[in-house]
C-alpha cells in the first residue's frame, strides 16, 4: 500500500538532459579517434612518398602507420559501442527514478591512458623515421631539374658499367637499342679531354610511332635517350628528358605521355 501511495520520483529533466550531453561527448571522443586513426593510417603512405622523392627510388612501405591507425579506429568505433550501451542504462535508471547509478571511470581513464602511449610511440616512430632518412645515402638522391626539363639519378658504378646494365635492361626487355655514342671516345680521338660520356639512344617503333602521329615535331626527340656522364667530382649520373617537358614541348596528348616514361624506370634499374 505504502508504495502504491508513495511512487518513486521521477527524474528531472536535467538529468536526462545531462545524459544525453555525456553521450554526445563520448560519440565525439569516439569519431576524434576514428578520424585521427584515419589519418595515421595514410600518415605511412604519405612518408613513404617523401621517402621515393628524396630518394629517387621506391622505399619501403611504412606499415606501423598502418597498424597504429587500424587500432586507433577500432578504439574509437569500441568508445562509441560503450558509450551507447552505457547511456542506455543509465536512462533506465533514471526512468525508474534512481537516484544513484555507479558509473565506471574505468573507461575514460582507459582512453586517456591509450591515446598517452599511442602519442609516446607515435613520437618515437616520427624520430626513427627522420634518423633513417638522415642516414639515406647520398648516392641514392635523385636530382630533377624542372627548368631545363632534364632529370638525372645518380649511379652506383663507373659510367661504363652503368651503360652495360642498361643495355643489359634493353636486351632483356626486347628494346631496341639504336646507337650508343662514346663522346669522351671521340674527344680523346681528337686529342682533347672530356670525362666519360656516353649518349645511349634506344626505343621501340610501337611505341614512338604513335607519337609521331600525333605530334610530328617529336620526331626530333625520339628516339629516346639516356646520357651517362661523370661530373668533377667523380661521381656517375644518367640523365634523360622528363615525359612532362617533351609533352609541353610538342603537344603530345597526356594519354601517350606514359609511352616515353620508361627513362627513368630504366635509369633506377641501371644505378644500383
Amino acid at each position: 500500500m505504502d508504495k502504491a501511495q508513495n511512487p518513486a520520483p521521477k527524474a528531472a529533466l536535467s538529468d536526462y538532459l545531462a545524459a544525453e550531453r555525456t553521450l554526445l561527448a563520448w560519440i565525439r571522443t569516439g569519431l576524434a579517434m576514428m578520424g585521427f586513426g584515419f589519418v595515421v593510417a595514410r600518415f605511412g603512405l604519405f612518408l613513404q612518398q617523401i621517402r621515393t622523392v628524396e630518394s629517387g627510388r621506391l622505399s619501403q612501405s611504412f606499415g606501423f602507420s598502418l597498424w597504429f591507425g587500424t587500432a586507433l579506429i577500432a578504439v574509437g568505433v569500441l568508445v562509441n559501442i560503450l558509450a551507447g550501451w552505457h547511456h542506455f542504462r543509465l536512462v533506465r535508471h533514471l526512468d525508474r527514478g534512481e537516484t544513484t547509478y555507479a558509473h565506471p571511470t574505468a573507461q575514460a581513464v582507459g582512453v586517456a591512458f591509450l591515446l598517452a602511449l599511442v602519442g609516446i610511440a607515435m613520437a618515437a616512430y616520427l624520430i626513427s623515421i627522420r634518423s633513417s632518412t638522415r642516414a639515406l645515402p647520398e648516392s641514392h638522391k635523385e636530382v630533377s631539374m624542372a627548368t631545363n626539363g632534364i632529370a638525372s639519378k645518380q649511379s652506383n658504378h663507373t659510367v661504363d658499367q652503368t651503360v652495360a646494365n642498361l643495355q643489359s635492361i634493353l636486351a632483356a626487355k626486347g628494346v631496341t637499342r639504336f646507337a650508343l655514342v662514346d663522346h669522351s671516345g671521340e674527344a680523346e680521338k681528337a686529342g682533347m679531354n672530356l670525362r666519360p660520356t656516353k649518349l645511349l639512344i634506344f626505343g621501340s617503333p610501337k611505341a614512338g610511332t604513335p607519337l609521331m602521329q600525333a605530334a610530328p615535331t617529336a620526331a626530333i626527340d625520339l628516339p629516346l635517350k639516356l646520357l651517362v656522364w661523370e661530373d668533377a667530382d667523380g661521381a656517375v649520373w644518367i640523365s634523360w628528358n622528363t615525359p612532362e617537358y617533351l609533352g609541353e614541348r610538342h603537344q603530345i596528348p597526356a594519354e601517350l605521355l606514359k609511352t616515353i616514361a620508361v627513362a627513368a624506370t630504366l635509369a633506377e634499374l641501371a644505378s644500383v
